[in-house]
């Protein structure tokens, strides 16, 4: 992990005699997590029983900071053992500030969605051996509602994983945590309290797709029935702005028609509403945090002239967004590459993707989003130079994915009825996302060899049943499977740290130079 300072320099005698103490109580595996915090050092006892270790000489107030049970640690020190609770996690981030998530700005930035809260330290090694480390900040916490509700985690626990997770890394830079895909002030108010900066709002529901294909008339219908007051606007006012001359995006102009605004307008004006009452919950909490606006899961592509509407109104309403993620054209589907379709296919989406990031630049700044960015490997590189680092990518499902192939190499029976619930949910289950595979295509468990089995994840119609149908299949074996990893936790690391690589290195050329250490 990036290096701290060496621990020995400046030190006492006794000081480094308790660092070498710790280190052979620690063990080779746990020794990566050692930290100091004044006298003392902490470190995460590994394996299927993971616990808070803290050494200290008797009657240092470090702990006192922490709960659990103190004995002889040897050498005249105290040894405290403690659960991984959020009172001892929330200790943990006051102990260690850098473990404490914080707004990340524009740095290049990756997250990475943990399903099962025991993917963090893979995604740190991934970072580390790619050279992002210092180039690529992390969002090691990153969930959605719609997840947290799948897998039955609240936003506290979802935090203090990813806090355990950096920890028992050695991760030592700063790190972002993303309450993604808000939609309600309740939500955002939890995740407020969680600890989460960054909020992905996602106004989905308030985008008007019938926009799209409206006729004059009906468009005109619509638009007089936006929430006009919440805009704090009428549509001479936004005329006015928009139409009198070309909008100077640096390396090129954007001319917008009437009708284009006009139905960049009806799609979006609600959504920027409903997104200035999240941003004010927000703003009023007092607490760090910066703001991120998802349109991606909507029926149709966000164009250019309807980025450049919703940029421009987001600024006038005062509403700041460090990153912007629009419907780009093509498919982007779950757990699986880009595919074209009737919108565009990889040459289409490069070209639209310059005018993006040119927007961005210009009438922000802020960061390109990819969402759906799990497995986009011919995107990456596409984004990455049009953006100039200026993007923020965002995957989900796809480390959920690598740990059930840890279950295909180690547990072929647990994986065959992760398998088999695959089969029985996916019609449903797929039901919020966008999904081309065919489940007839995809093998039932009988039909298999266990040597067969770790072959399914790559396959894509497979990879996308097993992605959707996480929630279930967690209902049904989770404990089992978390079991499985802790166990195999350096198989689980390596295979997240080899496919997470693929994910980064596109970007690393590219990459903003993010926060320094606090």
């Amino acid at each position: 992990m990036p290096p701290e300072a060496d621990p020995n320099t400046h030190r006492s005698d006794a000081d480094r005699a308790l660092l070498e103490r710790a280190r052979g109580l620690a063990g080779e595996r746990a020794a990566r997590s050692l930290r100091l915090s004044g006298a003392a050092a902490l470190w995460l006892r590994a394996g299927d029983d993971p616990a808070l270790m803290v050494l200290a000489r008797p009657g240092d107030p470090v702990l006192d900071r922490f709960d659990g049970t103190v004995a002889d640690g040897g050498d005249g020190l105290r040894l405290l053992v403690g659960g991984t609770t959020p009172g001892n996690a929330a200790a943990l981030r006051a102990e260690l500030p850098n473990l404490r998530p914080v707004p990340l700005g524009l740095a290049t930035s990756a997250g990475f969605g943990d399903r099962l809260g025991l993917a963090t330290p893979g995604h740190a090694l991934a970072l580390e051996r790619t050279g992002a480390a210092g180039m690529v900040a992390p969002v090691f916490a990153q969930q959605s509602i719609r997840e947290m509700t799948r897998t039955r985690r609240a936003p506290q626990e979802v935090v203090d994983d990813a806090t355990w997770g950096a920890f028992a890394a050695g991760w030592r830079l700063p790190v972002g945590a993303d309450a993604d895909h808000q939609k309600t002030a309740d939500d955002v108010r939890a995740c407020l309290a969680a600890g989460f900066t960054l909020f992905t709002v996602d106004p989905g529901e308030h985008v008007d797709d019938a926009a799209e294909r409206a006729d004059a008339a009906e468009l005109r219908a619509r638009l007089e029935r936006l929430p006009w007051r919440e805009l704090e606007d009428d549509w001479e006012g936004l005329k006015r702005r928009l139409l009198g001359a070309p909008l100077d995006l640096g390396d090129r102009e954007l001319a917008i028609s009437e009708e284009e605004l006009t139905r960049a307008a009806v799609k979006y004006g609600a959504a920027i509403a409903h997104t200035l009452s999240l941003y004010r919950v927000l703003a009023a909490s007092g607490a760090p945090f910066e703001l991120e606006l998802s349109v991606d899961e909507t029926a149709y592509p966000t164009t250019l002239p309807e980025h450049a509407y919703v940029a421009a109104e987001l600024r006038r309403l005062g509403v700041a967004v460090v990153s912007l993620a629009p419907r780009f054209v093509g498919r982007f589907e779950k757990g699986v590459d880009f595919r074209p379709d009737a919108t565009g296919d990889l040459a289409t989406l490069a070209a639209t993707l310059e005018g993006h990031a040119a927007i961005a630049r210009s009438m922000g700044p802020y960061k390109l989003s990819l969402h759906s960015g799990s497995d986009k490997f011919s995107v990456y590189p596409l984004i990455a130079a049009a953006t100039g680092g200026l993007v923020h990518l965002k995957t989900a499902g796809t480390s959920y994915l690598e740990a059930l192939r840890v279950a295909a190499v180690h547990a072929p029976d647990l994986f065959r009825q992760v398998l088999a619930i695959g089969h029985e949910r996916f019609e449903v289950d797929r039901k919020s996302y966008l999904i081309g595979a065919r489940l007839e295509a995809v093998p039932r468990p009988g039909d298999l060899r266990d040597a067969d089995l770790p072959g399914l994840l790559d396959d894509d119609g497979a990879r996308q049943v097993l992605h959707v149908t996480f929630g279930s299949a967690l209902d049904a074996v989770g404990a089992e499977l978390k079991r499985l990893l802790r166990e195999r936790d350096a198989a689980h690391e390596e295979g997240l740290a080899r496919h997470f690589a693929r994910h980064l290195e596109p970007f690393v050329p590219y990459a903003a130079q993010p926060p320094r250490p606090g």
